[in-house]
């Protein structure tokens, strides 16, 4: 089948959270086809170039979300009224009591039916837009309009809009047009098309789309399922929507978008956008349970959801747990990305503790800054390891030693991944904010015991093969860690059973075979239905059979292959009789009625012709 992969910011590019586990999937479904949607979010991650792709990507098409030239057009005065009707709508939606009280719009305010009004305006809207870009070409120039900021405040200061937006200002609607209009690229693009031939076309010619993150990235699935009736398959490892809600606000957030009324709209929009897209999805398959309580709360229906766990690479990791244990049997090892959610003060005050009752104890911090606040976070450590732990030498004439060390991946030290958690008898994670942790899967790979804050999806990940205390704790910390570094064989159990735990769960075969299972499922449910025409536009009946929907090239008809959302114009009149009508035959005669060859024929199940 042909699958169209939707991302943003990641795959195929050679920077993105989402490039690794894309490309393994990919690369794992080598009997699908895939066409690559992609999003780029900033000239750096063009300029730095493609991952190879392998034989089974058909295509690629990219449109950037940074900028947007003016596409020339110019609407007159039937199209001018349809814009500015569904941007006013879309406008409303987003300013509605509810709209961004809670996510998704839901549950906010009045009744739930309210709600389910409130969300089929926006999706009217939406789809109203898109077919308005579809017919008359892009939106870019009406978004960019005096038109747009004008719809937008005349629903800011229409009766029972919410306070905040009501609140707005001048600059504020500025900033809510421009990120709308960054948000809403994706209708103006020329994806959606059905194709022909054996040349991937748009949107319209796959099988299946599957985006690779919720938001924007799901967009073009959405419309391709409105123009084209895809199905449409959602993967959220990282809640989209939840990471919007903690950066807004933030101090390193784009100029205007930290006031009040700009932050009320962009999440009543997003919030919008998400429980569309979880309403319209045929399955959404959230990376662990704390993500899915996202996705039910933001309007996802419990009966969509099937919980996929990422495919990591083990081999390099079990390498470790297989090999002979040669880690210091007093030392912790912390990995990760050093900012200040993976709060390493309490690490630090937990292991000054720690030091107390175990004073050969060792802790090395592994990993680089990251983020804006990362290098300076990184320095407040490190200053305050050297006021809790100075240096302290065994005679006048030897060098001190500080029990903590500040490491990266590549160094003399710890060259690789897999031989920084194999440095250490116990893999400590310390953060306050976490969704799936990577590096504590990692670490039950290499067979290590762990011990972990309670934050995000880190019970679910360990089971009962880890030690978990509450964050920002650092006593409960301390008491723990230590209890394992006192208690070799305990550990030792730990880490085996976090090994087996890992192999059976986390893998890459596990996330592909899930997968494989899913789109089966889905495209069994709702098949695009295709009819094929000639070079001059007629249908031809029965063109196309019934293995063209298996793996690989079975046509080679000549004939152009579209997909839609109606039947073909020859099936419209009154049903053709296709066999002559059954003589009767008079009570007692010998002779036999004539047999139709068509209901003669043997049945034959689609199985079995497929074989």
């Amino acid at each position: 089948m042909r699958i169209g992969l939707l991302t943003e910011g990641g795959y195929p590019y050679v920077s993105g959270d989402a490039g690794l586990w894309c490309d393994r999937l990919v690369r794992g479904l080598g009997q699908h086809e895939f066409e690559i949607y992609a999003l780029s979010c900033g000239p750096h991650q063009e300029n730095a170039g493609r991952v190879a792709l392998p034989p089974q990507v058909g295509g690629v098409r990219t449109a950037p979300l940074w900028t947007a030239e003016d596409d020339g057009v110019a609407y007159g005065r039937r199209a001018r009224r349809r814009f500015t009707e569904c941007y006013g709508e879309l406008a409303a939606a987003l300013c509605e009591s509810g709209g961004a009280d809670a996510p998704g719009g839901t549950e906010a305010h009045g009744s739930e039916g309210a709600s389910a009004a409130q969300a089929d305006r926006f999706a009217s809207a939406l789809y109203g837009l898109a077919d308005l870009a579809r017919d008359a070409g892009g939106l870019v120039g009406a978004l960019r309009s005096e038109g747009a900021v004008r719809a937008l405040e005349r629903a800011c200061r229409a009766p029972g809009a919410l306070r905040t937006a009501r609140e707005a200002r001048v600059p504020d609607l500025l900033a809510v047009a421009a990120h709308l209009e960054r948000a809403l690229r994706p209708l103006s693009l020329d994806w959606y098309g059905a194709g022909g031939g054996d040349a991937p076309g748009g949107l319209g010619s796959v099988d299946l789309c599957h985006a690779a993150s919720g938001g924007v990235a799901a967009l073009p699935g959405l419309l391709a399922g409105h123009f084209f009736d895809v199905p449409l398959l959602v993967t959220e490892y990282g809640v989209r929507l939840r990471s919007l809600y903690l950066g807004s606000g933030a101090p390193d957030a784009p100029s205007g978008e930290s006031a009040p009324a700009v932050r009320a709209l962009l999440a009543a929009f997003h919030g919008r956008l998400a429980a569309e897209v979880y309403r319209q999805a045929a399955c959404v398959t959230p990376g662990n349970a704390h993500a899915r309580r996202w996705q039910e709360r933001c309007g996802a229906d419990r009966a969509k959801l099937r919980t996929v766990h990422p495919g990591m690479e083990s081999d390099h990791f079990a390498e470790v747990g297989d090999g002979p244990d040669g880690a210091d049997p007093h030392t912790l090892v912390w990995v990760g990305r050093v900012e200040p959610a993976k709060d390493l003060v309490s690490l630090l005050h937990a292991f000054a503790e720690i030091r107390r009752t175990e004073p050969r104890a060792r802790l090395r911090i592994i990993g680089a800054p990251a983020g804006p606040d990362g290098p300076a976070y990184l320095g407040h450590c490190r200053m305050l390891a050297a006021q809790l732990f100075p240096d302290e030498a065994e005679s006048p004439h030897a060098v001190g030693d500080n029990p903590v060390s500040f490491e990266e991946i590549g160094g003399p030290e710890v060259p690789t991944l897999a031989e920084a958690y194999a440095a250490g008898a116990v893999v400590v994670l310390s953060s306050v904010v976490e969704g799936f942790p990577v590096g504590l899967a990692e670490a039950m790979f290499c067979g290590r015991a762990t011990v972990s804050t309670d934050v995000g999806a880190v019970v679910e990940v360990i089971g009962g093969t880890g030690l978990v205390v509450p964050p920002r704790n650092p006593r409960a910390l301390a008491e723990t860690c230590g209890a394992l570094l006192r208690d070799p064989e305990r550990r030792a159990r730990l880490g085996a059973a976090a090994r087996a735990r890992a192999l059976e769960l986390f893998t890459v075969e596990q996330n592909v075979a899930a997968f494989h299972g899913i789109y089966l499922e889905i495209v069994s449910r709702s098949p695009v239905r295709r009819f094929a025409l000639d070079d001059a536009g007629d249908p031809l009946p029965f063109a196309v059979p019934a293995e063209a929907w298996l793996p690989g090239r079975w046509t080679g008809l000549g004939a152009r292959v579209t997909a839609t959302r109606r039947g073909p114009g020859w099936a419209a009149g009154p049903p053709v009789r296709g066999t002559s009508p059954v003589v009767p035959v008079p009570h007692g005669s010998a002779a036999s009625p004539p047999v139709s060859p068509v209901a003669s024929a043997p049945t034959v199940s689609a199985g079995k012709a497929a074989r």
